[in-house]
C-alpha cells in the first residue's frame, strides 16, 4: 500500500509564516553577530519574509507575519532593520555566497 500525505493547504496557496519561523529566527540571531534584519514584502510568490545577514555574510531567510512585526523583531533583539526594497542587500552577504558556493 502506497504512503499518501495530505496537503495541509490547496496547491498555489502561500504559505504563512508559522511559529517554528520565529523559534528559527530567535535561535539564528543568539549563535551570531553583528547581525542586521532585511524586511522583503510581500510578494505573488512569497508572503512577508525577514532576511537576517550576520557580520561575516552568513545569512536565512524566514516568513514573517507582517512587515510590522519583522521591524518590532529587529526593535526587540536590538537589531538594525531595513526595507529590502529600498536599501537593497550587503555586500557581504553575496560575498559569503560566493565562498560557499557548491559546486
Amino acid at each position: 500500500m502506497a504512503f499518501l500525505r495530505r496537503r495541509k493547504s490547496k496547491p498555489g496557496t502561500l504559505r504563512t509564516a508559522e511559529s517554528t519561523d520565529a523559534a528559527y529566527l530567535n535561535d539564528w540571531i543568539s549563535s551570531r553577530r553583528g547581525i542586521e534584519g532585511f524586511v522583503e514584502p510581500r510578494t505573488a510568490v512569497t508572503d512577508t519574509t525577514m532576511l537576517l545577514v550576520a557580520i561575516d555574510g552568513e545569512w536565512t531567510r524566514r516568513r514573517v507575519p507582517s512587515i510590522d512585526w519583522a521591524h518590532n523583531f529587529a526593535n526587540k533583539h536590538g537589531i538594525p532593520s531595513y526595507d529590502a526594497a529600498v536599501v537593497g542587500y550587503p555586500d557581504r552577504m553575496r560575498e559569503w555566497n560566493k565562498r560557499n558556493k557548491t559546486s
